[in-house]
Formats: C-alpha cells, structure tokens, sequence
C-alpha cells in the first residue's frame, strides 16, 4: 500500500513539474531586447573625457528598463564588413522570439576605394539588408529599418546638400517590398540640422578644436559625427518617429516628470566645452589685498586668454576688487575656492551704457560683469561675486529697524527724501527717483541725457547678451545693485548650483531673469532674494512685442527658492510670450508666492504649455499659485495699514495688447502655511485658459478663487483652509471642473458661486455633508450653474445599528 502510494505521488510530482515547465516555456524568461546594428553615428563611444557620442548611446535614455538594449554598433562599418566580421553572427545567437533589431547604414557602404567596406546601393546593399531583415524574422524577431542620418553640408549659399546618394532610397524601397518596419531618420535629421541653420548645426557635430579633451585630438570640421547634444537629438528623432507611428517599441518610450511628455520630448541644452589653458590672473598684476583696483590685470588676462583660443581664467583665492569684468568668446571665468570678488563701490567705474531695463532698451550704468554678442562662456567654480549693492539700492526706512535705518546712513552716505522714509545712494539717484525715469531711450535721447541722473540707473549684475553656449556653475553671486543673473535673448544656457544671496528687502534684485531665451536647464540652484527668484520674462508692452522672441523650451530641477516675491515666476514683462516651460523637484520657503503668473493689459504675448510637477511649498505669505492679470507692480504682500482695491470690472476691445495665460499642468503640489492656496484671476475680455491643477494638498487661511476663468480642472485636491467660508469661490467663470476636493469637517460653505457669466460648474465625487452650507450663490448666478455628483461612498447612508450574522 505504502509502495503504491509512493509511485502515485512520483507520478503526480512529474506531472507537476511537467506543467510548471510549460508555463515556464509559455512566459518570457526574458524581457524583449533591442538590438543595434549600424555605424559610428549609432555606436558608444568612451565617456572618459571624449565629447563624441553616437545617438545609439543616449537612446536608452529615452526608454524604459522593461526593455533591454545592446548596441552592437561599430565605428566605420557598413553592411559588408559588420558581416564579415562575424558581428552580425554574435548578434543572431543572442537574439530571441519577441526582440527587435534597428539597421542603420549606408555612411561606409559607399566608400568605393574600400574593398572591405565597399557595397553598392542597388546590389550588394539591397541584399545585405535583405538578408539582415530574413535573419531576423527567422528568429522570431522584428527588423526596423533606420535610412542613413544625414552629414551636415551646406553650399555657399547656405543650402544644404544631401551626400547620401541612391543609400536612402533603397532601404525605403526594401521596406516597401518586404513590409518592414521603417524610420526615415534620412529625412528627420535633415530637418533638424536645416532647423539649426548654418553655424548653430555646428554644435550637432563634431567641430571641436585641439585641446579642449585629453582623449580627443580635436578636428576642427567634422560634419558625420555627434557630440552629446547632435547624439541625444538624433535619438529623439527616433524616438518621435515610433510615437508618431505607433510602432511596437512605443510601450517602452520613457516617460518623463510630466505626464503630457515623454522623456524625449524635453529640450535639449548644449554646453560648452573650453580649451585646457589656465591664465591665472596673478600672473597678469591682480593684487589680492581686497583694496587694491584690479580691473586692468582682469580684463587684460582675459583678453590674452582670448587670444590663445580660449580656455580658462582663473581668479585663485583671496579678495579681489574690481570694476566691471568684460567676457569675451570661450573663456571659462573660474572662481577657486575662497576666492572673492567684489565690485568697486566707485560709482566712476560704471559709465552709462546702452542696456535695458524691465524690458525696454534704456541706459543703465555698465554692468560688473558684461557679456555681449558672445558664444562659449562661462563662470564657475566655487567662489563668491559680491555686487556690493548696499551701496546702490534704494531703501525704506519701514524696511529696517532704527538702529539699521541709522547704521546704513553711516556707513553707506547717501541722502534721504523730504518725508525722512527713503534713502538712496546719492542727489542724483534722488532725482531719478522723482521723475521715475528709467533710462528710456527713446525721443532721440542719448546717453548723456542721463547724466544727471546716472546713479539712479542702477546696473544689474551679470548681464549676457545675445550670446549662446553658457554654463553657470558652483559659483555664488551676492549682494547685487538689481537684477542679479540677467540673461537676454540668449540660448543654449546651462545653470547648475549657482546661489544667489541678496537681502530680504533688496530693491529689484530678482535672483536670475531669463529674457527672450530659450533652451535653458536650471538644475540645482538655491536663490534666497529681495525680488523675484525664477523669472521668466520676454520684453515689456510694445517694445516686447516687436521684438517678438518668447522665452521657451526651459527647464528647471530641483532647486530651492527661500524668501523672494515669487518661487518660479512668468511676468509681468512677458510681451513676447513664453512656451514649453517644465519646472519640476523645487521647494519654495518663506517666498512670497510660489508658483506666480503676472501680467497686465497692455502687454499681449501669450503664456502657455507650462508643466509643473511635484513642488512643495512651506511658510508662504501670499498665495501658492497665482494667476494674475492685474498686475500692479506692487509688493505681493500687503503692507501694515496698506489699502489696496480691487480692480474696475470693466470688457475691454481684444487686441495685441491683450495678454493670455493658457495651457497650464500641474501635478503633485504641496504648500504647508499661505494666506491663499489658490487663486486665479483673468480679465473679463480674456479669462485664464486650460489649466489642470492634480494631486495638491495645500494648507493657507483661505481656499480657492477662481475670477474670469475658462477650463480650469482641479483633481485631488486636499484644501484646507482657516477660513472655510468658502472652501471655493468662483466669479464669472465657466467650464469648472472639480473633481474629489477634501477639505475639513465643518467648513461654512463648501462652494460661492457668483456672476451672471458663471456657467458649467461640476463638483464631483465631493462629500458636501462635511460643510454647514453646500452652496451660496448670487449676483446673477443660480444653483442650476453648478452639476453635483456624490461618491458612491456617501450616496446612500446606512442607519446605524447592529449588523446580522449569517
């Protein structure tokens, strides 16, 4: 018996095993693999200190880890020789059922002087793709493929020459004949290097002088292959063209911090490189003794450094003062550990130049450090520039204790207005004052039409102007005149870990404005300043309009504003527009507002296709989020007996002055302490448009307020209020959508709702029994506006009472 059931169990355990096997079998034991096969523009490259890179290299970047990806991609192989040399054998025995290859040739395969390269487009070409694309498909596997990416030429008249030859179209016509999977990246990357134009297609390529890497001999034109920034666009080319055709491999696209984009989709930023050279400034007569002038030995190393090509100026420990720093094309302005700059307090050092301010073109005193017209620059290092603009700014006496309000009389001079409540630096900066007169040039003015109110035009401290290729990096800037970090129609602007230290109440001094500039990367920086911290702005009224160039495609990380008027803020000199602005990872404390939208009539320029995700918030003054197309150029925060009223509802004509704010996606905010969580204020001609608010939990002394908006959506939305009376305000507004909104036991009232142009109101998914009254209407609005759907949870209500057992 015992023996019997013994064989019975053996047999029911090989069954067993037998069936885990199949399922085994049946399921993948793998994760799919993409294989690459191509030349160098696909391949790796070394990242020791080389630049080159193939776009096979940063294309994992842009796609998930379900997938695996091999790149067997080699420098100078064409069709021919990557079978010859049994590379494509290595990758058949590793492919399986279910993975993919991506073929991309043809650079190498029209080298007709190389017999081991050498295969004609409508021979041994066709037939080595052909074969390629059987092999595959024998295994189980899927082909895509890849037309050759261009090289970069241009004739003299700045057309660009297509050099591939029959290449291209042959593997279109083996893709048509064998219905295989194709991305034109022939076509694709024609248009992005025609995009570029000329000279900024230069930066896609390999175009690098000797010296500027240890493991690269330099060339200085070479048009096939790709540094990071010409690889990582390649490979989102690749990338756009298996979304727009939905292509297999688009499941494993990678998605990035926004849920509207993926990874591929975000800008990309170029960044300098700088020869290997050091001019130290010692060695040109810079005096360390924190007294001595040392503009000359400054200006003069870097001139010198500019004449050698380039590389970096070094400014070693120790306390240096100077007038203004002229930069000049690739020169790396390197501040070492401990090193000090500080600006002279000699108002002479600083003439009046032609600048701008706010927006408009106006004379300015010449900033401390100048770079104008410029490409390949930058100002790193560890170090500190001190603008020493106490002894610039204007100040109010409500501003400061007594003891400082006397202290800053004595130690900085100046004189004060006739009420005894504002100081400012000198008689003439005391009559710009009254005038208000910013510098403007225009009516024929010129320069010296402002002498006499020269210390008025206070400089801003880093002005970059019509330059491209920055890098910001490590270094500290403090105490500035005004704005602090001004960039202006400039592109291709790398920030990272710069700190911006300027006083609570320091007049104007935004911690970094980008104006009219695009492709930007803020990552890692902490701004704790007297004005705005993040500030994007892109000219002012007409002015802004004419020159037409919108501040887009920027990004900002993970980077810490503390007290400023505005953690991340648009406006309100924004008349040229700002698009494609990804701001995520941030932590805004003791600011003013954190997530600030600002504008006024007058302006025009549309503000839109803004992403924010995951920013948190603590001890904020004002609101959490702001829309606000009112404007008035006040402090956000309303003074100690200050009145402030509201403005005149009034329509107004739609015109280019007309500014509009839309598109906007929120995601993930968190604010700890705000008078208001969140508020939302349009005109009655053009209300706030589209905005999407997701997953925020917000705790202020008051709750929503929605004025003269269209299409806003909130979803998820934990809004706790002191004040909950109400919870959510809306005027005039229509198409509100809101979606799950949890708030306090007890609140007054859940929702007001007011004005004869309020329509569609939706509260969804909502418990109304926590508040007293679910809604208060008035001024020409009814409770009909507004459409209540509760959650199944509190639908019905069971009476209490003991339950049943079955």
């Amino acid at each position: 018996m015992n023996r019997k059931r013994m064989i019975a169990m053996k047999k029911n355990l090989v069954v067993l095993l037998l069936v885990v096997g199949c399922f085994a079998f049946l399921s993948p034991d793998k994760k799919p693999t993409i294989f690459l096969i191509g030349d160098s523009t696909m391949a790796n490259k070394p990242l020791d200190e080389n630049p080159e890179r193939g776009w096979g290299q940063l294309f994992p970047g842009y796609m998930t880890d379900e997938v695996e990806i091999q790149n067997h991609a080699v420098n100078g192989r064409s069709t021919k020789s990557f079978l010859k040399e049994h590379r494509w054998d290595t990758v058949m025995s590793r492919m399986k059922a279910g993975d993919y290859v991506m073929i991309q040739f043809g650079h190498n395969d029209g080298k007709v002087e190389d017999s081991n390269r050498s295969a004609p487009a409508h021979t041994l070409y066709k037939e080595n793709l052909i074969r390629y694309v059987n092999d595959t498909r024998s295994k189980g596997a899927t082909p895509i493929l890849i037309t050759p990416v261009m090289r970069r030429k241009f004739d003299a008249a700045g057309k660009f020459v297509d050099q591939h030859g029959d290449y291209p179209a042959v593997v279109k016509e083996v893709a048509a004949a064998m219905n295989v999977l194709l991305i034109d990246l022939h076509k694709s990357s024609e248009a992005l290097i025609v995009k570029e134009g000329v000279e900024n297609s230069r930066r896609l390529f390999l175009n690098i002088p000797a010296s500027h890497f240890k493991n690269y001999k330099g060339k200085e034109e070479d048009n096939t292959h790709f540094s990071e920034y010409g690889a990582s666009s390649v490979a989102s080319l690749v990338c756009q063209s298996i979304k727009e055709q939905n292509l297999p491999l688009a499941k494993y696209l990678k998605p990035s911090d926004f849920k509207e984009k993926y990874a591929f989709e975000l800008p990309k930023i170029y960044s300098p490189h700088f020869k290997r050279d050091t001019f130290n400034i010692v060695n040109y007569g810079a005096i360390a003794d924190g007294m001595t002038l040392n503009s000359a030995a400054i200006n003069k190393t870097i001139d010198e450094c500019a004449k050698q090509g380039g590389g970096t100026v070094l400014i070693p420990q120790g306390s240096y003062v100077t007038g203004p720093i002229i930069m000049k094309s690739n020169i790396n302005l390197h501040l070492a550990k401990g090193a000090l700059v500080i600006f002279s307090s000699d108002f002479n050092q600083y003439p009046l130049v032609v600048s701008s301010f706010e927006g408009v073109d106006a004379a300015r005193c010449q900033s401390p450090v100048v770079a104008e017209n410029l490409e390949n620059i930058a100002i790193t290092g560890p170090g500190i520039i001190n603008g020493n603009g106490y002894y610039w700014r204007p100040i109010k006496k409500e501003k400061l204790t007594e003891s400082q309000w006397k202290n800053h009389q004595r130690d900085y001079g100046g004189v004060l207005t006739a009420d005894k409540k504002m100081w400012y630096s000198s008689e003439k900066a005391l009559k710009g004052s009254l005038t208000n007169n910013i510098g403007k040039l225009t009516e024929g003015k010129t320069l010296a039409d402002f002498e006499d109110v020269k210390d008025f035009l206070r400089p801003n401290m880093i002005r970059i102007y019509q330059c491209k290729n920055i890098l910001i990096e490590d270094v500290t800037f403090e105490n500035s005149p005004a704005w602090t970090t001004h960039l202006m129609m400039s592109e291709h602007i790398t920030l990272k870990n710069l700190k911006v230290k300027n006083p609570w109440y320091g007049t104007n001094t935004d911690a970094l404005d980008l104006e009219s500039c695009k492709n930007a990367l803020v990552e890692g920086c902490n701004f704790d300043t007297g004005d705005d911290g993040i500030t994007i702005k892109s000219g002012r009224d007409a002015e802004g309009r004419k020159r037409g160039m919108p501040t887009q495609d920027i990004i900002v990380n993970n980077c810490t504003v503390y007290h400023s008027h505005g953690g991340f803020v648009v406006g309100s000199e924004m008349s040229g527009g700002a698009n494609n602005l990804f701001i995520s990872n941030c932590t805004f404390i003791g600011s003013d507002i954190g997530l600030r939208f600002k504008t006024t009539r007058g302006r025009g320029g549309i503000v839109e296709n803004v992403y924010v995700n995951h920013v948190n918030m603590k001890d904020i003054p004002a609101e959490a989020i702001l829309f606000d197309m009112y404007y008035a150029a006040k402090d956000p925060v309303v003074l100690a007996g200050e009145k402030r009223e509201p403005p005149v509802v009034e329509f107004k004509t739609v015109d280019e002055t007309t500014p509009q704010f839309r598109n906007f996606y929120f995601r993930n905010i968190t604010c700890n302490g705000a008078a208001k969580g969140i508020f939302v204020r349009g005109i009655p001609e053009m209300h706030v448009k589209n905005v999407l608010i997701e997953n925020a939990v917000l705790q202020a002394d008051e709750g929503i307020d929605i004025q003269e908006a269209s299409g806003i959506t909130l979803n998820n939305i934990t809004m706790i209020p002191k004040n909950a009376n109400p919870v959510v305000y809306v005027l005039n507004s229509d198409n509100i959508n809101i979606d799950n909104l949890k708030y306090k036991d007890g609140a007054e009232v859940l929702a007001q709702v007011q004005g004869d142009r309020t329509k569609n109101i939706s509260i969804l998914n909502t418990d109304i029994t926590k508040a007293k009254q679910k809604l208060v209407t008035g001024f020409g609005s009814a409770d009909a506006v507004v459409c209540w759907v509760k959650p199944a949870a509190i639908e019905t209500k069971k009476p209490k009472g003991k339950s049943k057992k079955n």
